[in-house]
């Protein structure tokens, strides 16, 4: 008997579908087939090309809607407590950072006088510092994005602290210049991990506020270094690095102690004590996380499982850890050449490049510019002393500023006296007796000395330039340079750089009140063009107070230029590239300041309307790019 609901091949029909010719019963019938038969992969265990798709569409829902939930989140544990505390211990790691921007400057006149470097050695001294930074920004910017915010962070103090440390003890210059890169290494690195660690903990109405409070450490950092300089030194010498150690001491611990943990399976516990600390310190205890479920995505640690599970020994674990950390860093590297990132990362870069150009320039180029003012006002005063004959006479005064030409000197004494900036040239010393000499700057040319003593005197062969010396003994020569630090180290360069760290403070605070009102693209570009124009004044300056004057005028008007960078450049990346992409433009702007200090220093002396044009001509590309990047002050973050 046939089945009213099934044909006689058994698939079902409805009965009351009218009659359908052969041709279109038999389409009918086959589109049937196709949708009814078992998929072949499921056999062996293979997903149906529709469901795979249907998998990647619900995963790609998931991940959109991942920053409207952590923003919404955010909002719902307010800005509090939690945010003050990680805001002030960040600041800390900021303000290292800061101090050793300064700190090297500040102790190359310790380790000019411990090691007796020339000018060249202290040149490449501060290139050093600027290349392990940059490298440590490209370096542990991609490491924080696999291992972690609050982990790289303890790493970078940790190895600044310990080869800072050991740089004070260091005898050799080689060895000092090793200790020295290690040490830029590690808080190279503080910058990239601090900004985007707070980022992550600020909702969008209040992330560039304060991110813009937050640069104010940088400055507190290089008012500190230059403040302690300016009273240290002078008195104590090398003992400065010291004190500024006690400073990482307490930014390390404090960094220890108040990090937290940030592992994805523990992202909802982490939130709830951002919630809890901040309503509890509101007054509103009772206030309950509503938030039962977070939707996080697969990290490196997820990664890990099957890793360790699959490999036998403890190194082959670590290894194969340590090379898939490696492949997966440079992948995070490479991702941001995609298109999507592509047109404003290269945007990024330039804007980058011309500010820390024409900033850091101008920074090297004001102290050499002053320096080169006080030479010249001191070289106007020097007095000329010619083809004077000085018998049997006891030099028991300093001897400064002075050129002594074909002199002669018999049978004098010269004891117990500081010799500073002084030239003696074509002159006769016979039977002469010199004890207890402390010199600077000071040379003997083409001189004859006959018969004489130098006891327990800083004066050695360098000082003699084609000289011809006949029976001259040399006793208990004293070792290392001996400058005299109250002199030698002037005091005017301690306060150019106090104050230019103190002129930051007034745009520091207007940038971080008007960054959300008016955007970080109208903050950027305007800063850029306007201290594009403070670089004409410079053409003005004729003395060291004028060149004073606006390099604090320049420094107020830039620093909203770069809070503003900062800002956005930790707002367009998403979370898992956002280190990366941050310690890459920092690792460019260290770059950018190795060959803006080549550049601007080789121009002392000759001229100063190239520097001028160079930091103009930087300024404005630089600010007309940053109007055609995004605006991002009602961006969520991804």
């Amino acid at each position: 008997m046939d089945d009213p609901y099934h044909n006689n091949d058994g698939y079902p029909y409805q009965t009351d579908y009218p009659q359908q010719d052969e041709d279109a019963a038999s389409d009918a019938t086959e589109g049937a087939d196709e949708d009814d038969q078992m998929y072949e992969g499921e056999y062996q265990g293979i997903p149906h090309p529709d469901e795979i798709k249907e998998a990647r569409r619900a995963q790609q829902e998931e991940e959109e809607s991942l920053p409207e939930q952590y923003e919404t989140i955010m909002e719902d544990c307010g800005h509090g407590r939690f945010q003050w505390t990680l805001f002030f211990v960040l600041g800390l790691a900021l303000m290292a950072d800061g101090v050793d921007g300064f700190v090297v400057g500040f102790v190359l006149p310790s380790a000019e006088k411990d090691m007796c470097i020339s000018n060249a050695d202290k040149g490449l001294l501060g290139l050093l510092v600027y290349v392990s930074m940059m490298v440590g920004a490209l370096v542990w910017g991609g490491l924080c994005d696999k291992m972690g915010r609050r982990k790289c962070l303890i790493y970078v103090l940790t190895i600044d602290l310990v080869f800072s440390f050991l740089s004070c003890f260091a005898q050799g210059y080689g060895f000092f210049l090793f200790l020295r890169f290690c040490s830029g290494f590690g808080i190279g690195g503080s910058i990239p991990i601090v900004y985007t660690y707070f980022t992550e903990f600020l909702q969008m109405d209040k992330r560039g506020e304060h991110l813009s409070w937050l640069c104010m450490f940088w400055m507190l950092g290089g008012l500190y270094a230059s403040f302690t300089a300016w009273g240290i030194i002078p008195h104590y010498g090398n003992h400065f690095s010291i004190i500024y150690l006690l400073f990482l001491y307490l930014s390390i611990l404090l960094c220890v102690c108040g990090f937290q943990n940030a592992r994805h399976d523990e992202a909802w516990m982490i939130l709830r004590q951002v919630h809890d600390t901040n309503w509890k310190a509101k007054g509103e205890p009772e206030r309950v996380f509503t938030v039962t479920n977070i939707k996080t995505p697969q990290t490196q640690e997820d990664e890990f499982i099957e890793i360790q599970s699959d490999t036998g020994t403890a190194f082959q674990r670590w290894t194969v850890r340590k090379m898939t950390m490696l492949q997966q860093v440079m992948a995070n590297v490479m991702s941001l050449s995609a298109p999507e990132l592509r047109l404003q990362g290269l945007f990024l870069v330039i804007v980058w490049f011309c500010m820390a150009f024409s900033y850091h320039g101008l920074g090297v180029w004001f102290p050499d510019m002053i320096k080169y003012m006080q030479y010249e006002e001191y070289e106007s005063k020097v007095k000329v002393f010619h083809r004077e004959r000085v018998e049997r006479f006891h030099f028991n005064f300093s001897l400064v500023n002075q050129v002594h030409r074909e002199g002669e000197y018999i049978h004098d004494k010269f004891a117990n006296i500081e010799i500073k900036s002084v030239k003696f040239e074509d002159s006769l010393f016979e039977n002469c007796y010199f004890e207890d000499i402390k010199s600077t700057n000071t040379f003997f040319e083409n001189c004859t000395i006959k018969n004489t003593v130098f006891y327990n005197t800083d004066l050695w062969q360098e000082k003699f330039k084609n000289c011809q010396m006949e029976n001259t003994t040399f006793l208990h020569p004293k070792k290392g340079c001996h400058l005299n630090f109250l002199e030698e180290n002037d005091i005017v360069i301690y306060l150019v750089s106090f104050l230019g760290s103190l002129a930051v403070l007034p745009g520091n605070i207007i940038s971080a009140l008007f960054m959300d009102k008016i955007g970080r693209i109208r903050i950027i570009g305007g800063s850029m063009l306007a201290s594009s124009a403070c670089t004409f004044l410079l053409l003005l300056s004729f003395s060291q107070g004028a060149v004073i004057c606006w390099q604090c005028l320049f420094y107020a008007v830039s620093v909203a230029a770069w809070n503003g960078l900062e800002v956005i450049s930790v707002e367009l990346y998403p979370s898992s590239k956002r280190g990366t992409a941050f310690g890459i433009l920092n690792g460019i702007c260290k770059f950018a300041a190795i060959v803006a200090s080549f550049i601007f220093a080789a121009f002392v002396g000759i001229t100063k309307i190239i520097p001028i044009f160079l930091a103009f001509a930087a300024l404005v590309c630089g600010g007309l790019v940053a109007l055609r990047l995004p605006e991002t002050r009602e961006k969520i973050l991804s």
